[in-house]
């Protein structure tokens, strides 16, 4: 199983985040991912990390689809994977219509057909080809303008990896069909057949294994050293959980909310997010059980997390992303350590 992390360029001064992902990559980490969402912008980020370092992956993680036009991402992607000498990822998301409408004044709608069109738009480009598409969401060239099909002048390079943030069925099983690998969230192994049967399907429909992704699952690790001290990192960690049920997406649409009833919390997952709506942030926050922190998390003493490690290998994750705790930077890189050391010795 292949390590991993998700960096933010907006969440700590600009020197930390880049002191974090050069000893990451010395501590031997895999991939560093970027994330977006309505922060920092990821390409600015991963071009200067590009420069800062030689050997691990870095990945937009992710981009969200809408934002930018299909081609100006394939053109990015194409820029950062000559910057980094082949180790550029393209990671793709729909986010949601509080981000994507709500900040950037682009429709939500139809997200489904949207990322299946701009993802052929990507592969196009890659290929060297010339782009026309005419799609229900995509045209190119703009009809009943004066502009005719172009290729980029840019080198073509059809092998960058796509990889796709995903969580309803329908959008788990396209990338099951289009996407060289799946960003996963929210993610409890003994739920797993709620993300990986879409996968799968939507992989065997195409001709392919669901062996053929990168299946890269992500959780935050954190080391307790004994049982109090674990229960008081759960406590700190419910209104986190609380927010992802009520407050991510909008009333009427959230899909973390719609994969934690999938994976068996449906009463739970309803209360915590009435109480959220209701403006009731306390009580959501209480509403949270400790195995919804739990199974969702690598927190724990030592032997609780390289037990859970375990379990997320036995499950199919081949890349666990992790997000360390720690209040500084030499903290975080201390869990990282561990972390990445209890993956190396995973039989």
């Amino acid at each position: 199983m292949r390590t991993a992390t998700t960096l933010e360029a907006s969440g700590a001064p600009w020197a930390q985040t880049v002191e974090f992902a050069v000893e990451a990559e010395r501590l031997g980490l895999d991939v560093c991912w970027v994330a977006e969402a309505w922060g920092s912008d990821a390409p600015s980020a991963l071009g200067y990390l590009a420069a800062r370092t030689s050997r691990m992956l870095l990945g937009s993680g992710v981009l969200q689809v809408g934002t930018r036009s299909p081609v100006l991402v394939a053109q990015t992607a194409l820029t950062l994977a000559d910057m980094s000498e082949g180790r550029f990822l393209l990671g793709l998301g729909s986010s949601g219509p509080q981000v994507v409408e709500g900040l950037h004044g682009v429709p939500f709608a139809h997200p489904l057909g949207r990322t299946r069109e701009t993802v052929e738009v990507i592969r196009s480009v890659f290929a060297g080809e010339k782009v026309a598409h005419d799609g229900r969401h995509v045209r190119i060239p703009l009809p009943g303008g004066e502009g005719r099909p172009m290729r980029t002048s840019t080198a073509p390079n059809p092998d960058i990896p796509v990889y796709l943030a995903t969580l309803s069925p329908r959008m788990l099983a396209l990338t099951g069909e289009v996407a060289d690998g799946w960003l996963g969230t929210s993610f409890v192994p003994e739920g797993a057949a709620a993300y990986l049967d879409p996968l799968r399907a939507g992989a065997e429909a195409a001709g392919r294994r669901l062996a053929d992704l990168d299946l890269c699952q992500g959780a935050e690790v954190a080391f307790a050293r004994d049982e109090d001290h674990l229960a008081a990192m759960v406590d700190a960690r419910r209104p986190g959980v609380a927010f992802s049920l009520g407050g991510m997406g909008t009333a009427t649409s959230n899909f973390y909310f719609d994969a934690y009833r999938r994976q068996g919390w449906g009463e739970r997952a309803d209360r915590v997010r009435a109480l959220w709506l209701a403006g009731d942030r306390a009580g959501a926050a209480a509403a949270v059980d400790d195995d919804m922190v739990l199974g969702t998390t690598l927190l724990g003493t030592e032997e609780r997390v390289r037990a859970r490690l375990a379990d997320w290998a036995a499950a199919g994750v081949t890349t666990v992303r992790l997000y360390p705790a720690g209040d500084t930077v030499h903290e975080r890189l201390d869990t990282l350590a561990r972390a990445i050391d209890l993956v190396r010795a995973l039989p």
